[in-house]
């Protein structure tokens, strides 16, 4: 959730006015969790802006802690000249940093305690902190009017389209008191699934209230002076919200065949997109969805592996020397790549021994030298040794069915594993449970890093599964 936050955030809250300092409380479905700060300062020619956010919550009776601070660093007339980003969650940091040069940026990363340096492309056009506020200013506040900006993600190294509308005027209550404060609808354009949210704001573009999607749950933030924005939080349970719960409860012997969802939305505006996979398929029937998930892979679904699938990258690092030493270790006297790949979910299940939810998202090098955590943990260290082998992987999330968790009995949680391109197909592998079988839905596959995972989750809270069947007989609907 660290990236996902700080991301959405940043656009319409870096407005604050001139060397002023904003504080925000954060709220969870209306109970207080944290603080967001926000603040600009302009010297030599240079405006700098700084946004912090602090949030504490609980996952199913584990405390969780989360920091995340963005800063960037441009001229008075908004040209981007560098960043830098920082996330804590529960002991793990990442942190990035880049410089601007021309349609160049150079960036340093360190997320496994080792800083990396390397070079990528500026997006043209792409615009951070600043940019972004001079641009709004230009667009009358009136009803109907609609601008267009691509903003660059510091956390994620993303330039996304924000589509930002204006609405009408809107009395809105805050803890100082009700304003009339003008409606802002966001979108940002993120590949498959863009993202919602909405804030109001005065004539300064000074924004008093956001509200935002947060993997199920709704996420709003007030303006408020420091004492109130630092104010102590409240007790929520995050993973509560995020579970499902099933039509019935599924056998095992179904589990290990084909079962048939019916998903409905909860939200008739919001798009619900879940992908054709090597395992599942999906159609639309009326607003509901039909997904047919089968625990064998089929050929010739869900597209060919990339360049990128076989390679190492920040959260996928298959040529550390712990990570190739994991996978010659749990593949030792194995041929093939299904074996191998079952031999290292084997592996893995039993390597990470301390099963918690309060690592929140490691690496998989992070996982290699500290084994404990969930079901991430699981699955990007085995994405990793499967590369590390020379096999394509992705990391999925989706949800998974359990009949029994946090004292909730037969539902679906929020869950990741590992693909591999196995014979032409993709195959699913889960280390965190008794591996892949049909109580498994895919919601979108990426690369490991946690901001794609979060992103693929934003259909929690907005979709339920109403009916669930076997497989259907010849002739039948």
């Amino acid at each position: 959730m660290r990236s996902f936050l700080i991301v959405l955030l940043i656009p319409l809250l870096a407005q604050a006015r001139p060397a002023e300092q904003q504080w925000y409380s954060v709220l969870l479905d209306g109970r207080k969790i944290g603080s967001f700060e926000s603040s600009r300062h302009v010297a030599d020619g240079r405006v700098s802006t700084q946004q912090r956010l602090d949030i504490a919550f609980d996952r199913a009776g584990t405390p969780i802690t989360m920091s995340s601070s963005e800063s960037s660093e441009e001229t008075v007339d908004g040209k981007p000249l560098g960043f830098a980003s920082s996330a804590r969650l529960s002991g793990n940091e990442t942190r990035i940093e880049g410089r601007i040069d021309g349609d160049r940026m150079r960036l340093r990363i360190n997320n496994d305690g080792h800083w990396q340096e390397r070079e990528a492309d500026w997006p043209r056009g792409a615009l951070l902190a600043e940019g972004l506020r001079l641009a709004s200013l230009r667009v009358p506040l009136e009803k109907g009017r609609e601008h267009r900006e691509l903003s660059f993600q510091p956390s994620s190294l993303d330039a996304i389209e924000v589509t930002s509308t204006v609405g009408k005027r809107e009395r809105v209550s805050l803890p100082g008191g009700s304003k009339s404060l003008h409606r802002v609808d966001q979108v940002f354009a993120f590949a498959g699934t863009p993202v919602r949210n909405t804030a109001w704001v005065d004539e300064d573009r000074d924004v008093h209230k956001l509200t935002m999607p947060a993997i199920g749950v709704e996420l709003t933030l007030l303006a408020c002076d420091k004492a109130c924005a630092s104010a102590p939080n409240q007790s929520s349970d995050v993973f509560e919200r995020t579970l499902m719960p099933a039509p019935r409860a599924l056998q095992r012997d179904e589990l290990l065949g084909s079962l048939r969802y019916t998903i409905s939305p909860r939200d008739h505006d919001a798009p619900m997109n879940i992908p054709d996979t090597s395992e599942q398929h999906v159609r639309r029937s009326g607003d509901n969805l039909i997904v047919e998930v089968n625990r064998d892979a089929r050929s010739g679904v869900g597209g060919s592996p990339e360049a990128a699938d076989y390679a190492a990258n920040d959260w996928l690092q298959s040529t550390a020397p712990e990570i190739v030493a994991l996978a010659q270790e749990a593949t030792r006297g194995v041929e093939g790549d299904e074996r191998r790949m079952l031999a290292m979910e084997s592996f893995v299940r039993g390597f990470i021994t301390d099963k918690n939810l309060g690592v929140g998202y490691a690496s998989a090098l992070q996982v290699a030298r500290k084994p404990e955590g969930d079901c991430t943990e699981h699955a990007v260290l085995l994405a990793a040794m499967g590369r590390a082998l020379g096999m394509a992987t992705r990391v999925v999330d989706g949800l998974a069915y359990t009949d029994g968790f946090a004292g909730a009995r037969n539902v679906f949680v929020p869950h990741a594993w590992t693909q591999a391109w196995i014979d032409g197909r993709w195959q699913s592998f889960d280390a965190a449970l008794a591996g892949f079988d049909a109580g498994h839905i895919a919601f979108s596959s990426g690369d490991g890093d946690p901001w794609r995972f979060y992103q693929g989750l934003d259909l929690l809270g907005r979709t339920r599964p109403e009916r669930v069947e076997g497989p259907r007989q010849p002739g039948g609907e």
